[in-house]
């Protein structure tokens, strides 16, 4: 039994916020039926690499759902949409603002022929707003919410961070959305309506720059590799590779210098304390990179494990995905893909004693779910 089991969710949505948020849902059981468009599907069933033809991006985050293909520009499949939306208990979408409401699905819509349906909109800025109706994509939320800003080297331009943190996050706050409306909804009978967007992700995970720039509003400069608050908490470069290590906390930063045998900078007034570290931050790492550029990464690390002090040095995916703690927490699952067959994919980072996540089946094929879905959701076609 998993924590979801019978929730009826109604996936309207595409590309990747949308289809992480419904993802989160079926790994718990749920049942999530994904609608596509006759022209091709959700546009990731396109995007490399592939497998037997099938994408491999959209195979990970699509599995566990079931496919069926409504063109709702016509009225006939609109119709058939709507008997949905009629027995959902979530419906999602991430249509740029106003499509639903031109359609006749929108949350006023929907809600008088379902006053129990948890409906949630994930879009590039929100419902509302002087930018509302704009379109938006994780690059376009990681540059407006200050993410690339904050981002690369302390003397060079801002970054873009090469994975879609806007549109992963979007998603996790869509799916924590639904899950506190489906307890109110215990709680009240009644249902409600969710409004999340990329662009507000991008400016939650700033938790940082927003407590500096309230407190004395400054513009946040870019570190590089360097932590706001904190000294030494960073990466450094070995003698074969990196390795990060967290050693700001007084006790830490103690044993870290006499690990590297640099206790002279435990009398050094420039290091003297955590503020001292943060404001000389630069001076820091350059006198400690020095110290580790002596040891290889596994030699440091056994030295900084052996004295409690945090630390890991930094992997590539093969690596990650070959890690002991990786497969030990059950991060690389199989799947069979009805035409893949076996594959692996991710997975689930929470792990719930009594109903665990489960990851049954492979993403669906293009429509491969029309006719069981409309027989088991009751579809009069």
């Amino acid at each position: 039994m998993s924590s979801l089991n019978k929730l009826k969710v109604l996936d309207l949505t595409t590309h990747l916020s949308g289809p992480y948020c419904s993802m989160i849902l079926a790994d718990h059981g749920a049942d999530v039926v994904k609608v596509e468009n006759p022209n091709g599907g959700d546009p990731l069933r396109h995007s490399p690499p592939f497998q037997e033809g099938e994408s491999a991006p959209f195979m990970l985050w699509n599995r566990n759902k079931r496919s069926v293909v409504l063109d709702l520009k016509k009225h006939d499949d609109l119709r058939i949409l709507k008997q949905m939306a009629e027995k959902a208990d979530v419906m999602i979408e991430n249509f740029r603002p106003g499509v639903v409401k031109r359609l006749g699905i929108d949350y006023d819509a929907v809600s008088k022929i379902n006053p129990t349906v948890i409906y949630c909109s994930i879009s590039g800025f929100g419902q509302t707003g002087p930018y509302a109706g704009r379109g938006g994509f994780d690059l376009i939320a990681n540059a407006m919410s200050g993410l690339m800003s904050i981002n690369g080297p302390a003397d060079g331009p801002p970054f873009r961070i090469p994975m879609p943190v806007s549109d992963v996050c979007a998603g996790m706050h869509a799916a924590i959305g639904i899950l506190m409306a489906l307890t109110n909804r215990q709680n009240t009978g009644v249902g409600q309506y969710i409004d999340t967007s990329l662009f507000e992700a991008g400016i939650s995970l700033g938790v940082y720059e927003a407590a500096s720039v309230f407190a004395n509003g400054e513009v946040p400069e870019r570190l590089g590799q360097a932590h706001r608050g904190s000294a030494p908490y960073q990466m450094f470069e070995t003698a074969d590779g990196y390795i990060t290590v967290g050693g700001a906390q007084e006790n830490f930063w103690i044993a870290l210098c006499k690990v590297l045998g640099c206790e002279h900078f435990l009398s050094d007034p420039r290091y003297q304390t955590k503020k001292d570290r943060v404001q000389n931050h630069i001076q820091l790492a350059g006198d400690l990179t020095a110290f580790f550029k002596k040891y290889s990464t596994q030699e440091i690390w056994k030295l900084l494990k052996d004295e409690g002090i945090p630390a890991g040095p930094v992997l590539n995916h093969v690596d990650v995905f070959n890690d002991p703690q990786t497969l030990a927490r059950g991060m690389v699952e199989f799947v069979n893909h009805s035409k893949v067959g076996e594959m692996k994919t991710l997975g689930s980072p929470v792990k719930l004693s009594k109903t665990p996540a489960k990851i049954s089946k492979g993403a669906p094929l293009f429509g491969e779910h029309n006719d069981e879905v409309f027989s088991d959701w009751n579809i009069l076609k």
